[in-house]
């Protein structure tokens, strides 16, 4: 006879989770290693109170804002080698929709987090409860189905047996590597509270293998035979690489056969800035070194890469006409892109298999195409060297200068997370990646407001390294609340706010446009109706401190490096606030070394979105369709 348990369907979910791990080569870990959890009238005396009855087996922790609390177990987990991530629980309403950025970014990036917001009532003894979106033509639609199309796996637990076969299914898609993200397990609060009999099986302790295909031989042969064709062959680094914790094999293939490799913002780091083939980031944000090497590769190597449009000048960086596409990468579908050939392997086990192949075959690219590509990185180091360069230390400094000042005091432990704004561009350009996990960049949502939060997440996952969130004023006052949290639980965040007075990126990118930065300060309005006046009178230094944060104001560029230096060895929360000199201008670094799509009005009577138009044109005459 079965042997059960009577519990809840939240004590039971609880339960289950807190025996779930993974393993991958050979080392296991949690799978869920805590809950972040707001609650509300839809999960309280739920999902709450199993927390409070396992509170042994479940570690908890509050968060403030429920989008915040999805970005700090995304940080967690993509620092965790998506291996391991936190759980979300919500009440219902505002509370679950919260969620749908946090879940959007999770999808979008790949990165494995558990979603577990509160429903409306199954059983509809109250219809409508408090909160609950009442929809004529369905009785069965709450406002938990907005998480449909952003989460990889979706269910709705309306009977407590149901919750055996979707917990199963969730863990599976948690933990595959081509199908991780975002997981929602809807829970109706009276379900929750509903009491069963469970198998103690259910309850068993499981072991899900993070899966490292191989090459298929075809395709592996294939791909050999396209490589030793080429001439001018370009690697191009995603955050697969990262992800399947690839960065030796890579630096391996690199050095065996002379390839440079160039990285997407998710794959910055894949090499470390001093490796002889690194040649930085790739794209609209990328070097002059890498970008060069793009328009004139004749072989595209992805390696991890969803070639999205920064990445690819928005289909204009490719300009050799014979250039071909090798895609390594685990999803079939990442890897048939752009017309590719495609290599569907684990990115380590994908990379050591051509690197054993190509070295019987003594492959190696030309001596003068190392040279040529050695002596343009040389180049564009000095121009790094110029933008991190002070003249006057008593003075304001740039937000370039401001990256090199973090550069100077950085080591290899050091971790930077950044999400939006100008800040991107400059660091993809700029920075100097010393590890492979130093770099991280949410690029793929670029979602403002990420940075504090994941950087509590990543702490967590890494408590003895310093953690810096650098975040704009922009991306500041989007979400702040979780300072509060990392005060709370004691956990030593730095951030670094650069006050610039408004949406730099935005600001730049609309001038360029023909948009005049209309909208894109933080200024008083003028005569004119224009937000063209005086700065706006906040302090947000103060607004940090008022949350419980220490705050160092730095007003120089003496100033700035003497904070940096004191937060990164602080054991307690720190910010470090700095005004930086370029108030109107996007950043004073590189300008961008490849275009970005962002299309033109194509009627006007203003002169700069006229001019804006013609220029888009042009470059829009340059895009191919890679067939």
């Amino acid at each position: 006879m079965t042997s059960t348990t009577r519990l809840t369907v939240a004590q039971a979910l609880v339960r289950f989770l807190s025996a779930q791990y993974t393993e991958r080569d050979g080392v296991r870990q949690r799978l869920i290693g805590a809950t972040w959890g707001i609650f509300g009238h839809g999960n309280v005396a739920g999902i709450g109170q199993a927390l409070l009855e396992h509170a042994e087996e479940m570690p908890y922790h509050q968060g403030r804002n429920e989008q915040a609390m999805v970005h700090a177990a995304v940080g967690y987990a993509r620092q965790s080698g998506r291996l391991s991530t936190h759980a979300v629980t919500t009440s219902i309403g505002p509370g679950a929709t919260n969620l749908v950025t946090g879940a959007a970014l999770a999808t979008i990036n790949h990165l494995p987090v558990l979603l577990l917001p509160g429903d409306i009532f199954a059983t509809r003894p109250a219809d409508p409860v408090l909160q609950q979106l009442e929809v004529p033509y369905a009785g069965d639609v709450s406002v938990n189905d907005c998480l449909r199309p952003v989460s990889k796996y979706f269910d709705r637990i309306t009977r407590p047996e149901a919750l055996i076969p979707s917990a199963l299914n969730a863990m599976r898609v948690l933990t595959d590597p081509v199908e991780t993200g975002a997981v929602t397990l809807a829970l109706p609060q009276d379900v929750q509270a509903e009491a069963y009999d469970w198998p103690e099986e259910f309850f068993a302790e499981r072991v899900w293998t993070v899966r490292r295909p191989g090459a298929d031989p075809t395709e592996l042969a294939e791909a050999v035979r396209i490589i030793r064709s080429a001439k001018r062959p370009l690697v191009i680094a995603g955050g697969g690489v990262h992800h399947s914790r690839a960065e030796e094999a890579l630096a391996e293939f690199a050095g065996t056969t002379g390839i440079p490799v160039a990285s997407t913002q998710a794959g910055k780091g894949s090499l470390c800035h001093d490796h002889p083939q690194d040649v930085g980031g790739v794209g609209h944000t990328g070097t002059a070194t890498a970008d060069e090497l793009a328009r004139t590769a004749d072989l595209v190597i992805g390696v991890g890469t969803r070639y999205t449009d920064f990445t690819t000048a928005s289909g204009t960086l490719f300009g050799n006409p014979d250039v071909r596409f090798l895609n390594l990468n685990i999803a079939p579908f990442d890897g048939h892109k752009l017309a590719g050939q495609p290599l569907v392997a684990d990115a380590r086990s994908g990379l050591q298999e051509l690197t054993d192949a190509l070295r019987l075959h003594a492959y190696r690219v030309a001596g003068t195409y190392a040279t040529e590509y050695t002596e343009d990185k040389e180049r564009w180091e000095q121009r790094v060297d110029a933008c991190y360069e002070v003249d006057e230390p008593d003075t304001r400094p740039t937000q370039p200068q401001v990256i090199g000042a973090l550069d100077e005091i950085a080591d290899a432990s050091d971790i930077l997370i950044n999400a939006a704004g100008s800040l991107p561009g400059d660091l993809h350009k700029l920075w100097r990646t010393r590890s492979p996990d130093q770099y991280h960049l949410e690029y793929g949502y670029s979602c403002m407001g990420y940075e504090i939060p994941a950087a509590i997440g990543v702490k967590m996952a890494a408590p003895d390294r310093p953690v810096w969130a650098l975040v704009g004023d922009g991306t500041y006052l989007m979400m702040p609340t979780e300072i509060v949290t990392a005060v709370q639980e004691g956990i030593a965040i730095k951030v670094l706010l650069i006050q610039n007075h408004g949406y730099a990126s935005i600001g730049g990118l609309s001038e360029s446009v023909g948009g005049e930065r209309f909208g894109t300060a933080y200024r008083f309005p003028a005569e004119d109706g224009s937000y063209s006046g005086a700065p706006l009178p906040v302090d947000l230094a103060a607004n940090a401190a008022s949350l419980g944060m220490r705050v160092l104001r730095a007003k120089t560029v003496r100033d700035l490096r003497e904070a940096l230096a004191e937060a990164r060895a602080a054991d307690t929360p720190t910010c470090v606030y700095v005004e930086t000199q370029t108030a109107d201008t996007v950043s004073g670094a590189p300008p961008a070394q490849a275009w970005w799509d962002v299309p033109v009005a194509e009627t006007a009577t203003r002169p700069s979105a006229v001019k804006a138009r013609e220029l888009y044109e042009r470059h829009v005459s340059t895009r191919r369709r890679h067939l």
